[in-house]
């Protein structure tokens, strides 16, 4: 199994730890919730995001060498509301690992989702992703210094 296809399975497993295990040591990662993470960082992010899940679906659309299309559906934790988010990524790979890791889905979509009249609202502006994204980043740190 290649390498992208083991990171969604895993993901679907909510398995954190192999998720984190196909990641090179100087990874880069970058979605609109979290922005950019390096190193550790990303391998840290899925085993954080997977220990939350309570409900967690993932769907691996289609995928190649260098790409995927995913759907993930889950209840957002921090409101309640359950989230459907469209996601395509693009990925390089050195040596059976992921060097480069970008997310790609529609902040507003999903922030009228996850958050509600306020998402909706605000979703499109910069205030609500540079809050989304503190957040995002903070409860990652808390999470690493666990």
């Amino acid at each position: 199994m290649d390498v992208i296809a083991r990171l969604y399975d895993a993901f679907a497993r909510r398995d954190g730890d192999e998720m984190a295990s196909l990641y090179a040591p100087d990874a880069h990662f970058r979605d609109p919730a979290f922005g950019d993470l390096t190193g550790v960082e990303a391998g840290e992010m899925w085993r954080m995001l997977t220990a939350r899940a309570e409900d967690l679906s993932l769907e691996l659309v289609s995928h190649d060498e260098s790409s995927a299309h995913w759907i993930a559906t889950y209840t957002f934790t921090q409101t309640g509301r359950k989230v459907v988010n469209d996601v395509h990524a693009t990925f390089v790979v050195r040596d059976g690992l992921i060097v480069d890791h970008v997310d790609a889905f529609s902040f507003w979509r999903w922030s009228r989702q996850a958050l509600g009249p306020a998402g909706l609202v605000l979703g499109w502006t910069p205030l609500l992703r540079g809050k989304v994204r503190k957040q995002a980043r903070a409860g990652l740190d808390q999470f690493m210094r666990r």
